[in-house]
């Protein structure tokens, strides 16, 4: 690493027993990056700021057996730099794994098992290839990416942006998970941008009651936000 990079602002918060979270990366547009931290072997959720700050306290909890990429947005500038110095495996949908040339990567379609407990799920929309990671600890944790995210009252919703790939698609991919779950199964959502609209709390609770809520019809005409 290049003993000049700057150091990240806030060291990672903790905010579930075995989960972490990174401060937002500029690299990736204010995208938050998570890690899991599990016996079989630690989830790395998009990218961290690359920094000896955080390499250090990434290798003080066991170091990082998979880097999941959840889209095209969350790729960040590091990604190279991070597989090398981890010696991590890098995990990405099939559809974008062409934006990662230079990097070995593990590809999927649909889904992919990262655990015991960790699982990668396909839900095109915002990109081609983004997704999401499941993980069953705590009555079910869902990191989403820019798939499902805070609007200003902090509530989880999808979001039309100017950059959404395919918005029907998207909301096809949120049915998809409001179906595969129950309030048993999915109790918290972290999202992989908009974490300064959940006003210090980190992640959402009583995530699935929130999914279920959500009007696709509606959401159908929704405007672009740019």
């Amino acid at each position: 690493m290049n003993p000049k990079t700057v150091k990240a602002s806030k060291p990672p918060r903790l905010l579930l027993e075995g989960l972490f979270a990174f401060p937002p990366n500029r690299e990736i547009l204010g995208g938050t990056a998570y890690l899991i931290v599990e016996k079989a072997g630690n989830v790395l959720i998009d990218c961290p700021f690359l920094d000896e700050d955080n390499y250090s306290f990434l290798q003080q909890h066991g170091g990082v057996k998979c880097l999941f990429i959840t889209h095209r947005g969350g790729i960040g500038q590091s990604v190279k730099n991070w597989q090398k110095r981890l010696n991590c495996e890098v995990v990405i949908q099939e559809q974008e794994a062409y934006l990662l040339p230079e990097v070995p990567v593990t590809t999927f379609e649909t889904e992919i098992v990262l655990g015991d407990n960790i699982s990668g799920i396909w839900t095109p929309g915002h990109s081609p290839g983004s997704s999401c990671v499941y993980w069953q600890h705590h009555q079910g944790v869902l990191f989403t990416g820019r798939h499902l995210l805070p609007d200003n009252q902090g509530q989880i919703t999808p979001l039309r942006l100017a950059k959404t790939f395919h918005w029907f698609r998207q909301l096809q991919s949120v049915a998809q998970l409001r179906d595969r779950f129950s309030a048993e199964t999915l109790n918290y959502l972290c999202p992989g941008a908009n974490t300064g609209f959940l006003r210090g709390k980190g992640l959402i609770d009583h995530t699935y009651q929130h999914l279920s809520a959500l009007d696709l019809e509606q959401l159908r005409q929704q405007p672009t936000r740019f």
